[in-house]
């Protein structure tokens, strides 16, 4: 008999090379054990989700009545078909842009750099904090929308819950950019104002509380606006609260919706990966 063989399992362990030692892993494994920790932080604190939602709803109880006599010169019927879909754009947005100072405390308490020590896939880290995000914004969204009813909304459930879907996916994709630029800047005295000023034209080009069409606005500002890609968007998502869901313009909102969140997505797992150099 030889020596090896008879070597106690401990004592194989001992000489075994430290990368096969280290705990088996997967990406899903991975995604949930970070989005659970992100869920129980934002459970533990919910003051920010409740102030992410609580613009919009303000939006609507205070400027939602405005538009409703206008709605013949709008072309509708329903003002609110066209204002609720700019409000969940505007949560989307501004619910996920700036979870990137949470990441900022977390970089400070090392918890950044403990994570990046382990096998983890750099796109689980990204993955599993954006999923909480997007559960956060689908929740948000579905009590907005709720409220809106009780408003006067009138738009078929297919459309309502595909509005919603749309809004937490972009969401997904300004929350991968919030934490990809927070990792690079490490400072929320630059993060601040970065991202209001990204925020902010972005939203003033979108047509989130009035369309932004050849007829409402100055050209020049009219093919200012076309090439933000939130004013398709919201576009799409009214589309679709009108029950034109498979419309060209529904489409052209699903379509640019999937290329933000991959592009958001990659640029998150691509900062994430850079830190470790």
């Amino acid at each position: 008999m030889t020596a090896t063989s008879g070597a106690r399992p401990a004592q194989l362990d001992a000489v075994r090379p430290v990368s096969d030692r280290r705990p088996r892993t997967t990406f899903v494994h991975d995604t949930l054990v970070v989005f659970r920790r992100a869920m129980r932080i934002s459970l533990r604190n919910p003051v920010w989700s409740i102030m992410g939602l609580l613009q919009p709803v303000l939006y609507l109880s205070l400027f939602g009545p405005l538009l409703q006599p206008l709605a013949p010169a709008l072309g509708t019927a329903n003002a609110y078909q066209l204002f609720v879909p700019g409000l969940l754009v505007q949560l989307g947005m501004f619910g996920a842009l700036f979870v990137g100072f949470g990441l900022i405390a977390e970089w400070r308490d090392g918890v950044i750099e403990s994570e990046r020590v382990t096998p983890a896939p750099r796109s689980a880290l990204v993955l599993g904090r954006v999923l909480r995000d997007v559960l956060v914004i689908l929740v948000q969204g579905v009590v907005l929308v709720a409220t809106a009813f009780l408003f006067g909304l009138d738009a078929p459930l297919g459309g309502i819950a595909l509005g919603i879907i749309s809004a937490a996916l972009l969401g997904a994709a300004f929350a991968s950019v919030s934490y990809a630029i927070a990792l690079t800047l490490k400072s929320e005295d630059a993060l601040a104002p970065l991202l209001n000023g990204i925020a902010l034209p972005l939203l003033l080009l979108s047509g989130i509380l009035l369309p932004i069409t050849a007829k409402s606005a100055p050209a020049w500002l009219n093919h200012v606006s076309d090439v933000n890609p939130l004013k398709h968007i919201v576009s799409g998502i009214r589309a679709e609260f009108a029950g034109d869901i498979t419309s060209s313009t529904a489409l052209w909102g699903y379509a640019l919706t999937v290329v933000l969140v991959g592009l958001g997505l990659w640029f998150g797992t691509r900062t994430f990966r850079n830190e470790d150099g």
